[in-house]
């Protein structure tokens, strides 16, 4: 097994047990058998099936435009990798979430994800199969790994895993801080640099009208910065009372892994 992987898992694991201990893993409040089964596939599907097509898939799509570029890029500065990496992933990521709450055939790959009602780890993967498999970063991740990123891609990856893991957890590693009045301009740039479980809760949140839910907005996976620079960003520092998707009809386990294969309702409108 790949360190990184390990390292993914470690972290992912650290943060299930914190949940539960503190507020409970298996059983969140709202949360349903078919909750169960969408997490469980779909993670399964994404870790070992879709997200290794994908970055398998853009190293292929490269080999064949480029075979003489592999490796081409391993001698770049460090720190232009990881920009780059920023720039083709995680910002790439933070458009095709953004357009996932806007086109509607998109949002029913994506709305798997808001269906869950709690915050929690176990919803770090929850999208329809497809979501992952049609993400352009995924596939831009893998040309950048074959023009020789791969060893800076393995440790940015843990990284970021690492901050969208703490950010949907329900244990709200920033509330504690966001009382400490010395911390208070640190927190002023964390809050604007990564995302948090305070800003991604309110992406999370069920009723617009609660004065924290911000559906349209704080769609950043690691850097909330690009919610800042593209105007996108509400920041209140406080949490959803309710979490999950508003006045839209209740959808099946199966059409929420694999629409478009199975129908999915047809009012199901972004929000």
């Amino acid at each position: 097994m790949k360190v990184e992987l390990i390292a993914i898992i470690a972290i992912y694991v650290g943060f299930a047990l914190a949940e539960a201990i503190s507020t409970g893993f298996f059983r969140k409040s709202g949360a349903t058998r078919q909750d169960a089964v969408v997490e469980v596939i779909g993670t399964t599907v994404l870790l070992v099936v879709t997200q290794p097509l994908a970055l398998a898939g853009g190293i292929f799509l490269a080999h064949l435009a480029a075979p003489e570029a592999q490796g081409a890029l391993s001698g770049w500065p460090i720190l232009t990798q990881i920009a780059l990496l920023l720039l083709c992933d995680d910002m790439m990521q933070y458009w095709w979430h953004r357009l996932s709450h806007t086109v509607p055939w998109l949002y029913n790959l994506h709305r798997p994800h808001h269906n869950a009602e709690y915050m929690s780890v176990r919803i770090v993967y929850r999208n329809n199969i497809f979501y992952y498999l049609l993400m352009p970063s995924l596939w831009l991740s893998g040309v950048l790994v074959y023009l020789g990123l791969g060893w800076v891609y393995a440790g940015y990856v843990v990284v970021k895993m690492a901050v969208i893991i703490a950010a949907h957890s329900d244990r709200r590693w920033d509330a504690p801080l966001y009382r400490v009045p010395w911390l208070s301009p640190v927190m002023w740039l964390v809050e604007r640099t990564v995302s948090t479980p305070a800003t991604h809760a309110a992406h999370h949140g069920k009723h617009a009208d609660d004065g924290v839910t911000h559906y349209k907005g704080n769609f950043g996976n690691l850097l909330f910065f690009w919610d800042v620079l593209f105007g996108t960003a509400k920041i209140t520092r406080r949490y959803p009372e309710k979490i999950g998707v508003e006045n839209l009809p209740a959808t099946t386990a199966a059409a929420q892994l694999l629409w478009p294969l199975v129908p999915a309702p047809r009012d199901g409108k972004p929000k």
